[in-house]
């Protein structure tokens, strides 16, 4: 075990003794493109999930994913938060029994093995270490621990995983912004982004986006929208314009209803494409699976559930669709 690049982040250990004994810790982290959540938990006493594991120590970072902001600058985040939940828990890292990490941007094997190795540096050689895409964790957090059925993911980004009862998987979307997650949070709003300066040059209709989006920015004119935009194209930072677009497609705006139109299509696209090849519905498309739905897009909220709608959708081609929201986060 090292100290990773910034050393002092784990200073805190130096004036905390060991804790003899005892069951020891487990690390879990839910790393996306808007926010970092790590929790510590009491190591559980045998193989059998608990409903309802006592949360030690609980901390909150940006943006983990190395597609978004880069390979160090997503490290330093993760472990940012790992050393601040053990801190707030009264552990260090002698106590870490396991850590399990589920990221969004690790999307093949070479990713999580790096940041296997990564992590190997970080703790003791007997821990046990667990990567996987942050999708894994969705669907696991509504069947139980059962890695059977389809995940819809749909906040900042977007991704449909899918899995078999046999082990096989497939995805579906996932590929950025920049290759067409369209349902994802930060195209919904690059795609209010453009009606407004679409509206302002005359290659488009007038929509009430136009002031609801230089309020929120506040900014005077369309045309400092693309100075705005371009200032920092983060996913998030663009992504945060949702809520905008939502209140004025509730509102009657044909501009923002039709690109939510175009989200729940591509949504519900990306769950038919994982469902078709894994045949999670049966050889006959009536076969029940669970779909696990997550992500601020698909909450509803200014009178739209976008999940609703991507179901309704889905349900056309496979009525045997499941859906299932957790309460993702509810551990305080």
């Amino acid at each position: 075990m090292k100290r990773y690049r910034n050393g002092e982040i784990w200073d805190f250990e130096l004036e905390m003794p060991p804790r003899p004994g005892g069951p020891g810790v487990v690390l879990g982290l839910d790393g996306g493109t808007t926010s970092t959540l790590c929790v510590c938990i009491e190591t559980p006493i045998s193989d059998q999930l608990f409903d309802s594991p006592m949360v030690l120590g609980r901390a909150v970072a940006g943006c983990s994913n190395h597609n978004s902001i880069g390979e160090t600058a997503a490290r330093e985040t993760m472990e940012q938060v790992m050393a601040e939940a053990l801190l707030k828990s009264g552990f260090h890292r002698s106590a870490v029994q396991a850590v399990c990490l589920a990221v969004s941007g690790v999307d093949h094997e070479i990713d999580r093995l790096r940041i296997l190795q990564w992590l190997r540096n970080v703790f003791p050689g007997n821990v046990k270490l667990f990567v996987h895409n942050d999708a894994v964790a969705a669907l696991a957090s509504g069947t139980a621990g059962k890695l059977h059925g389809c995940v819809l993911i749909a906040g900042t980004g977007t991704v449909a995983y899918g899995f078999t009862e046999d082990g096989r998987e497939a995805r579906a979307a996932g590929a950025g912004p920049v290759l067409g997650d369209w349902g994802s949070g930060y195209g919904i709003a690059a795609q209010a982004l453009t009606a407004v300066v679409r509206a302002h040059d005359g290659r488009g209709p007038p929509t009430s986006l136009t002031p609801a989006i230089l309020q929120k920015l506040q900014i005077q004119s369309p045309d400092e929208v693309i100075g705005w935009t371009y200032a920092d194209p983060s996913w998030a930072r663009i992504a945060a314009l949702v809520p905008v677009v939502k209140a004025c497609a509730g509102a009657g705006d044909k501009v923002a209803q039709n690109i939510f139109l175009i989200a729940v299509q591509e949504l519900a696209a990306s769950v038919k494409a994982v469902v078709q090849r894994l045949g999670l519905s049966g050889k006959d498309g009536l076969e029940s699976f669970p779909l696990v739905m997550v992500g601020g897009v698909l909450e509803t909220n200014e009178g739209w559930d976008i999940g609703e709608e991507v179901i309704s959708c889905i349900s056309k081609d496979f009525p045997g669709v499941l859906s299932i929201r957790p309460k993702v986060g509810a551990m305080k």
